[in-house]
C-alpha cells in the first residue's frame, strides 16, 4: 500500500527541484526525505527521480507518476475539506508570494481580520509556480502573487509596481533620482537570488557592457535590504519592499514593474466559507486597488 505522506514527499521535490527545499517544505530532515523518495520508488517499482549535484529532474516514470499523485493528495484535501466543514472558525488558505513585502501583506490581513474578528487564515509562502501548484491541488484557496496572465476569471488584478534600485544612505548617488549603468561600474551588488527580474536584471547591465561585482546572494529579501543599509552593496527590488534605510534610484532603461492580483479558489468552497471569502476578495480588490 503507498504511504501518503511519500506522494506528499514526491511532490515537494517536484515543486521546489531539490531535496533540501523539498525537506523545509514537508517539515523533515533532508535523510528522511531522501529514504522516503527511495521507500516509493520500491513501492512503486520505479525510479522517479534523475539526480545531479544541483536538482533532481524526473524519469519518464516519475512524468507517468506525477498527474496520478497531485490527483490522490487533491482527493485527500477534498476529503479533509469535506470533514472539516463543520468547524465554526471560517479558514481562508492564502498563498503569499515569497518576495511580497512583509510589513503591506502584515497590514493587510490585520485590517481584515479587524473587519472579521472570527476569521482564522493559514498562510504559505512560495514561489509563483509552488503558489500555483498548491492552487491547482486544492491546498491553497487564494493567492498573492504576480499577474502575468490577466485572466479575469481565475484572477482579481491588483496594483502594480515598479521595480527600483537601492543604495545605502551614505552612498554618493544619495542625492539622485536616476543613474545609469555605467553609473554603477564600480559599485558592489547585492543579488536577491527570489527576484522575479533577476535574469532582465543581469541583461540590462551587460548589454551596457558592465560587470557588476557580486558581493552577496540572499533569498532572503529582508537581509538583503540590510545588507544595502549596512553599504555592502546595492540591489534590485520591487518598490513596495523600500524602507527609510535605503535610497531609491530609477536605473535609466529599466523600467520593469509586476502587476500583483488575487488568485482565486479552483474549486466550490464549503458553504461556511463562502461569505467569509467573498468578503475578502472584496476587501484585497479595494485595499490593493
Amino acid at each position: 500500500m503507498m504511504d501518503i505522506y511519500l506522494l506528499r514527499y514526491f511532490l515537494a521535490v517536484v515543486e521546489t527541484g531539490n531535496f533540501t527545499r523539498a525537506a523545509e517544505r514537508a517539515f523533515v530532515t533532508q535523510p528522511t526525505l531522501s529514504a522516503g523518495i527511495k521507500k516509493l520508488e520500491q513501492q512503486v517499482g520505479h525510479v522517479l527521480f534523475e539526480r545531479s549535484n544541483r536538482r533532481v529532474f524526473l524519469t519518464d516514470a516519475g512524468t507517468r507518476f506525477l498527474p496520478r499523485a497531485r490527483a490522490i493528495i487533491h482527493e485527500c484535501n477534498v476529503a479533509q475539506q469535506v470533514l472539516d466543514e463543520a468547524t465554526q472558525t471560517p479558514v481562508i488558505r492564502l498563498g503569499i508570494l515569497h518576495t511580497l513585502s512583509n510589513r503591506t501583506v502584515g497590514m493587510l490581513l490585520e485590517q481584515f481580520r479587524q473587519l472579521r474578528p472570527t476569521v482564522a487564515f493559514e498562510i504559505v509562502d512560495g514561489t509563483e509556480q509552488e503558489l500555483e501548484n498548491r492552487l491547482e491541488d486544492r491546498s491553497l484557496d487564494f493567492a498573492l502573487s504576480i499577474n502575468r496572465s490577466g485572466a479575469m476569471d481565475t484572477v482579481v488584478n491588483l496594483r502594480s509596481e515598479p521595480y527600483v534600485f537601492i543604495v545605502p544612505k551614505h552612498h554618493r548617488y544619495a542625492e539622485r533620482t536616476r543613474v545609469s549603468a555605467v553609473d554603477l561600474a564600480e559599485d558592489y551588488m547585492i543579488v536577491r537570488t527570489r527576484c522575479e527580474v533577476l535574469s532582465e536584471t543581469s541583461r540590462y547591465f551587460t548589454d551596457r557592457n558592465v560587470r557588476p561585482r557580486l558581493v552577496y546572494r540572499t533569498p532572503n529579501d529582508s537581509r538583503a535590504i540590510a545588507m544595502v543599509a549596512a553599504g555592502l552593496g546595492g540591489t534590485v527590488v520591487p518598490q513596495s519592499l523600500v524602507d527609510d534605510r535605503v535610497h531609491v534610484v530609477r536605473l535609466n532603461g529599466f523600467d520593469l514593474e509586476r502587476h500583483l492580483g488575487l488568485f482565486l479558489p479552483r474549486y466550490e468552497l464549503p458553504l461556511e466559507t463562502k461569505d467569509i471569502a467573498q468578503a475578502f476578495v472584496e476587501y484585497v480588490s479595494e485595499a490593493w486597488a
